[in-house]
C-alpha cells in the first residue's frame, strides 16, 4: 500500500482560499466596463493595450483610543495636585481585583488612586508637605514629550519599573534559596497537608486563638479560598499555600501540648516541624525574597511567629529584618505607596506593616540591640477600628468607624501606643537620638492629646478602653496589656528625666513609680491566670515584665517599709506562683537569678522587723526560693570573676535582654522551659550596697516596644 503523500493541494487551495479577492484592472475601471479578472484580461487583449491589475490600498488602522497615555497624563496631574496640597476627587480604575485570584509575586501594582477616607481622630487639618517620594524612572520618561500619533501598539518609550522587573525575573529566576537551604529535589506539598477535617478545625484554631491579635488576613474573603482549596490541595496557587502552611503552623504553636495531642492525636513538636518545614518550601515555591505579593508576606510573617518561641531573639531578628526589606520595597510603609491600592488592600496593608513593625521591635529589643524599629521616619497610618465584614475588595471608599470597639480593637489600640511612643523624646533618647529633631518636626501633625503622655493616656481611656467589657476575651487582653504598656511608658519616662538626678526623686515620686511596676505585674498575671485569655496567651511569651521586678525590688531594697510595700510583696508573690514557680520552671537560670533578687529584697524588711521586736511573716515567694535553697543545700555557683562580669555587664545597661523577657514556655500551662534560651549566669550575687541594680542603668528601651 503507498504511503501518503502530504496534501500540497489542499495547502496550496487554502492559501489561495486566503488570499485577496481579484479586482478588475486598472483600463476596465476607468472604462467602466465588465473585466473578466484575468491577467491579461480580455478586453485589454482585444484592444491589444497592456493589462494593469489593481491591488488592494492597504487599509489604515483604526485609531485605538489611546488609554495608557491618559492614564499616565492623569497620574503625573494627580501627583501634581497631592505635591501643592490640593484636594481632588482621585480617578478611580474601572478595572475590579478578583479577591480569589493572586497575581504574580513580581506584578506590576496598579498605580490608579482611589479615594481614601480620612479618620476625624488623630489627623491634621492644615495642609502638609508631600512625602512621596520621586520616582526616577517618571522623572527620566519625562524629559521628553511623547511622539504625538503615535500607534497604541508601537513600542513604548523609555523603560518601565514593571519591565525591569520582568527582566530581573528571567535573568535570577527563582534562586532565593539561600535562607531556607537548597532544594535538591522539589518537595511534593500536597502530601503534607493535613486531612481536609483537621485544615478546617486549624483554621477554626487560628481563628480564636491568632486573628484577634493580628488581623492580617482577611476571614470573610480567605475562609471560602481555604474551603476551596481543601477539596483539591494537589492544585493550589503557591502564594495560598504558603498562607495555608502558615497558619496550620502558628495554630499548632497556640496549643499547649496536651490540647495538641487531644485534638489531633500527634505530638505538638512532630506537627509544628512538619508544618514549619511544609512552609518554607511552601514559601520558595512562591518566591517570597522577591515579592510583591502582599500575602506571600503574611505568610513569611506568620512563619516567623511560629518559630520565635523556640528561636533565639538574636538570630530570628534578622530574618524579620528580611520581612522588613520586603515590606519597604513594596511601599507598605509609605503612605504615599499605599494609597494608589484599592480600599480593601490599603487597610490590609496598614494592618500588615503595624504588626510587621511592633514584634521587629520587640525581637529586636530581646536581641540586646538598640532597636529602632518604632521610629518616626515612616508615615504608615493606623488601622481602622472596623469589623472585618466592613471590609470588601470590591469597596469604593474605606468604611467609617461606627463605634469604639472592633474585631479589630486589640490592633488598634497597640498601633495608637506605638505610633505615640515613636515620636516620644523619652524613647527616642534611649533607641536613636539623632531621630529628635525628626520627630519634632512631625509633631505639628498630631493633636495635643498624642504629645503628652498624661493626655495620651486620658485620650486612649475615652476612646476605647472604658467601653471594654471584661467579660469579653478580646477586650480582656486588650485592658490588660493597654494598661500595662501605658505603666510602661511612665516608668520609661521617670528613668529618662531622673537620669542624671536620680537623688533628686521624693518618695511621693518614687511611690507612684513603684505603683506603676505593680500594675505591669497585675495585669500580666490576670491574663496569664484568666481562662477567657488562654488562647491568646502565646503572645506573652515575647513579653515577660522582668523591669517590673527589678524595679520593685530595688525599690522594697532601699525602702523596705515604703507605702507600697505590703501590696508589692502580695503582687510579686501572686506573679511568681503563675509565671515562674511551676515544676517545670524550677530548674532554670531563671529561677535562680530571682532567689537572689528576691532574698536581698527582703532580708532588708526582716532585719527591719527583727530589730523592731514584731514577728515575721515571709511572703510565699520568699518562703518557696528558701525551700528550694535549702532543698539543694549547696547549689551551683558562679566564679567571683562571672559575678563581677555580671554586674559590669548589668551597670553598664547591656543587661542581656534574651533573658530577661523572651521566657519561651508551653502555652495555657504558663511555666517556663526547661530549655528555655535564657541567657544569665546561674547565681546572680547581689549585696544591699556594692552589687545593687542602678535602675537608671537598666536598658529600659526593651519595655518602651507596644505589646
Amino acid at each position: 500500500m503507498s504511503q501518503p503523500q502530504p496534501s500540497t493541494t489542499s495547502d496550496s487551495s487554502n492559501a489561495r482560499r486566503r488570499s485577496q479577492r481579484v479586482l478588475a484592472c486598472v483600463l476596465c475601471q476607468q472604462r467602466k466596463v465588465k473585466c473578466d479578472r484575468r491577467f491579461p484580461c480580455a478586453n485589454c487583449s482585444k484592444y491589444q493595450k497592456e493589462c494593469i491589475p489593481a491591488t488592494v490600498t492597504p487599509r489604515r488602522p483604526k485609531r485605538r483610543f489611546p488609554e495608557r497615555d491618559l492614564l499616565e497624563r492623569v497620574r503625573e496631574y494627580e501627583a501634581l495636585l497631592r505635591e501643592n496640597n490640593i484636594e481632588f476627587r482621585a480617578f478611580q480604575s474601572e478595572v475590579e481585583t478578583n479577591p480569589s485570584s493572586t497575581a504574580s509575586p513580581n506584578a506590576e501594582r496598579d498605580d490608579v488612586s482611589y479615594n481614601q477616607q480620612e479618620r476625624s481622630q488623630g489627623t491634621a487639618t492644615t495642609p502638609k508637605e508631600s512625602t512621596e517620594a520621586k520616582s526616577l524612572w517618571r522623572v527620566l520618561r519625562k524629559q521628553w514629550p511623547a511622539r504625538p500619533n503615535r500607534d497604541e501598539e508601537a513600542p513604548q518609550d523609555g523603560v518601565s519599573h514593571a519591565r525591569i522587573q520582568r527582566a530581573m525575573d528571567q535573568i535570577y529566576g527563582k534562586n532565593d534559596h539561600f535562607l531556607f537551604g537548597v532544594r535538591h529535589t522539589p518537595t511534593i506539598l500536597s502530601t503534607l497537608h493535613p486531612e481536609p477535617v483537621q485544615i478546617f478545625r486549624l483554621w477554626q484554631i487560628y481563628l480564636v486563638n491568632i486573628d484577634p491579635l493580628l488581623k492580617v488576613t482577611h476571614t470573610p474573603t480567605l475562609q471560602g479560598r481555604i474551603i476551596e482549596a481543601a477539596s483539591n490541595v494537589s492544585n493550589v496557587n503557591s502564594t495560598l499555600e504558603a498562607l495555608m502552611f502558615s497558619i496550620y503552623a502558628i495554630a499548632v504553636m497556640s496549643l499547649t501540648v496536651d490540647e495538641c495531642q487531644n485534638i489531633f492525636n500527634s505530638p505538638r513538636d512532630e506537627l509544628l516541624g512538619i508544618y514549619q518545614y511544609a512552609c518554607q518550601q511552601a514559601l520558595l515555591n512562591c518566591g517570597y525574597l522577591c515579592t510583591s505579593d502582599r500575602e506571600c508576606l503574611t505568610a513569611f510573617y506568620l512563619f516567623l511567629l511560629s518559630i520565635g518561641p523556640n528561636t533565639d531573639p538574636r538570630s530570628l531578628s534578622p530574618m524579620l529584618g528580611v520581612a522588613m526589606r520586603i515590606a519597604i520595597r513594596m511601599g507598605i510603609h509609605r503612605e504615599s505607596d499605599t494609597e494608589k491600592s484599592s480600599p480593601f488592600e490599603i487597610e490590609m496593608r496598614r494592618r500588615l506593616w503595624w504588626a510587621l513593625k511592633l514584634i521587629d521591635s520587640r525581637i529586636g529589643e530581646l536581641a540586646d540591640s538598640k532597636s529602632v524599629a518604632l521610629d518616626p521616619i515612616w508615615d504608615c497610618k493606623i488601622p481602622l477600628n472596623v469589623n472585618d465584614a466592613e471590609l470588601r475588595p470590591e469597596m469604593k471608599s474605606l468604611p467609617f468607624v461606627q463605634g469604639s470597639t472592633s474585631d479589630a480593637l486589640f490592633v488598634v489600640v497597640r498601633s495608637v501606643l506605638g505610633d505615640f511612643i515613636r515620636f516620644a523624646e523619652f524613647h527616642l533618647d534611649f533607641t536613636n537620638p539623632q531621630l529628635k529633631s525628626v520627630a519634632k518636626a512631625a509633631q505639628h501633625d498630631l493633636v495635643p492629646e498624642s504629645r503628652n503622655l498624661v493626655a495620651f493616656e486620658k485620650l486612649i481611656e475615652d476612646l476605647y478602653l472604658r467601653f471594654c467589657s471584661t467579660d469579653n476575651p478580646l477586650h480582656l487582653m486588650t485592658l490588660c496589656m493597654a494598661r500595662s504598656q501605658l505603666a510602661k511608658y511612665r516608668l520609661l519616662e521617670h528613668y529618662w528625666r531622673y537620669s542624671d538626678s536620680p537623688e533628686s526623686q521624693t518618695d511621693a515620686k518614687r511611690d507612684i513609680m513603684i505603683r506603676n511596676a505593680l500594675i505591669i505585674l497585675e495585669n500580666d498575671a490576670k491574663i496569664m491566670s484568666s481562662p477567657l485569655t488562654k488562647g491568646y496567651r502565646w503572645l506573652l511569651q515575647f513579653y515577660f515584665p522582668f523591669p517590673a521586678y527589678v524595679h520593685a525590688l530595688q525599690d522594697l531594697q532601699r525602702r523596705p517599709f515604703c507605702s507600697q510595700a505590703m501590696k508589692a510583696w502580695n503582687v510579686l508573690s501572686n506573679h511568681f506562683e503563675i509565671r515562674v514557680n511551676v515544676p517545670e520552671g524550677r530548674n532554670t537560670p531563671f529561677f535562680d537569678l530571682f532567689t537572689n533578687l528576691v532574698l536581698s529584697a527582703w532580708k532588708e524588711r526582716e532585719d527591719a522587723l527583727a530589730r523592731q521586736g514584731e514577728e515575721v511573716v515571709p511572703p510565699s515567694i520568699v518562703s518557696i526560693i528558701r525551700e528550694k535553697t535549702t532543698e539543694e543545700n549547696t547549689g551551683t555557683q558562679c566564679t567571683d570573676q562571672e559575678t563581677g562580669d555580671l554586674i559590669s555587664s548589668v551597670n553598664s545597661g547591656g543587661m542581656p535582654a534574651t533573658g530577661l523577657c523572651h521566657m519561651p514556655y508551653e502555652p495555657g500551662s504558663q511555666y517556663i522551659q526547661p530549655n528555655s534560651t535564657f541567657l544569665m549566669h546561674s547565681q546572680f550575687q547581689l549585696q544591699p550596697e556594692t552589687n545593687s541594680l542602678p535602675l537608671q542603668a537598666l536598658d529600659w528601651t526593651f519595655g518602651a516596644s507596644a505589646f
